[in-house]
């Protein structure tokens, strides 16, 4: 609590994922915020002279039947520490949930192509002001907040992380290394907007979390028997 909020400027472009040489399991590498190698108090920022796919996240791909390394369940102390910095950020939910998706979409403009609505928004300020994408930042974060409610029940961590992956990979076909770049995005901007919470240890629990939530999602694309599509990450 007493975190400031300072929204991140939806133009700065930062490279989500990186081969870290740091002592975590290498599956959770490509969701690190760069602010880790830096220093906790200031992220790494780069201007690419192109846009970056997907492809150029953490150098992988989902191939099918491939799964990530299943991260270790959260300790005790770990589900505190995300439940007592999620506070400030739900307090504020839409505003970053906006500058999450912001920022998702001007990196990683192919990722629009599920969204109807506001596929051919380019201006970050007209997707600020998008009705729909507001809605969409609600949806997200609310998810977010239920499996943050939940800690100490993985079974419905893990039902609702199941229907959320099922409906994207049945009804809305998104490739599933989306939600390794967003939970990337989700990450960068919690660290950049509330640095007094996210130091470098919160965030590394942080990552841990993400890390599992990929984990359950790509275990629902699994269990359709999700078939990758070759087209949608150019």
């Amino acid at each position: 609590q007493g975190c400031s909020v300072c929204l991140l400027h939806p133009f700065v472009s930062v490279a989500v994922g990186s081969q870290l040489s740091l002592s975590l399991p290498p599956s959770l590498a490509p969701y690190l915020p760069r602010s880790l190698l830096a220093g906790a108090s200031e992220l790494l920022r780069r201007r690419s002279s192109r846009m970056e796919s997907p492809r150029d996240v953490g150098g992988e791909t989902m191939e099918r039947g491939e799964r990530p390394e299943r991260a270790e369940p959260l300790t005790d102390a770990e589900r505190e520490i995300i439940q007592n910095t999620w506070g400030p950020v739900y307090e504020n939910c839409e505003d970053v949930g906006v500058s999450v998706l912001i920022r998702f979409f001007v990196n990683f403009p192919s990722a629009k192509q599920y969204f109807s609505q506001f596929q051919d928004m380019d201006d970050p300020e007209e997707m600020e002001r998008s009705v729909q994408l507001r809605h969409h930042a609600r949806r997200v974060m609310g998810a977010i907040n239920t499996v943050v409610e939940n800690l100490h029940d993985p079974e419905k961590v893990s039902s609702v992380l199941a229907l959320v992956g099922k409906a994207h990979a049945v009804k809305h076909k998104v490739e599933p290394m989306y939600f390794k770049i967003l939970c990337g995005v989700i990450l960068e901007v919690l660290s950049e907007d509330f640095p007094e919470c996210f130091t470098a240890e919160v965030q590394m629990v942080w990552t841990k979390l993400m890390g599992a939530v990929y984990w359950h999602v790509t275990g629902a694309y699994t269990e359709v028997g999700w078939v990758q599509l070759s087209s949608s990450a150019v």
